[in-house]
């Protein structure tokens, strides 16, 4: 098996009011292509922060994030966007779906950031809105959908440019038994036959259990479970 991902000491530390909070401490990490890890720990272990930062999205204090042997940190704003862009699909605690644009415009958004829209990605997006049974609302709006229809499209989006990595922050958080189970079956299936490595942060130690590994923050610290 070939890394993917790997931290060195990664550190993150916040100044709120003269004091100093440390979130992440000194995380080393290595994750193998293909692996499906869940990181599991209380609200506010350091699970999100670690996860925006191997992701891209917030800069470490201390530390580097290499992917595929690139360190993203070293660089500019533009390059880490076109990689992220590139390799990686999110998933977070919100849908942050686009109100103005129909189920389908938003699935196509990734696509349409790296290029032109092709017949491809339109059948990409029917492809995954099938897997999670919402084909039929393709053409709604955010507003005409419910909380867990939402979400379930925001997973479905993350898969739209075939990225190489998910990184997947509570996805089931506030679903059914029938979406959660949905999602994560779309999640087995992409890792098992598109190869996708997936970092998974959930609360549910049923749906942790279902990964390959499982880890767990505990104060900013990460080990295995």
């Amino acid at each position: 098996m070939n890394r993917v991902i790997a931290t060195e000491r990664l550190t993150k530390i916040y100044n709120t009011g003269g004091s100093e909070i440390k979130a992440v401490r000194g995380v080393s990490l290595r994750v193998e292509k293909g692996e499906f890890i869940s990181i599991v720990g209380h609200s506010g272990s350091g699970k999100t922060t670690l996860l925006s930062m191997i992701g891209g999205l917030t800069r470490p204090t201390y530390g580097r994030v290499l992917i595929d042997g690139v360190d993203i940190w070293a660089m500019s704003d533009e390059e880490l966007s076109r990689f992220r862009n590139r390799k990686i699909g999110f998933m977070f605690q919100f849908s942050s779906l686009i109100s103005t644009l129909t189920v389908r415009d938003n699935m196509l958004l990734p696509a349409a950031l790296s290029g032109k829209v092709e017949q491809q990605h339109e059948e990409r997006a029917l492809e995954l809105l099938e897997r999670l049974g919402l084909e039929h609302r393709a053409g709604a709006y955010p507003a005409q959908l419910s909380g867990g229809e939402q979400r379930r499209v925001a997973v479905a989006r993350a898969f739209m440019n075939r990225p190489e990595i998910i990184l997947a922050d509570e996805p089931t958080g506030d679903l059914d038994e029938e979406s959660e189970e949905q999602v994560m079956e779309l999640l087995t299936h992409m890792n098992r036959e598109e190869g996708v490595t997936i970092l998974l942060v959930t609360h549910n130690l049923e749906l942790a259990a279902r990964t390959r590994r499982t880890l767990r923050m505990r104060r900013g610290r990460l080990e295995e479970r």
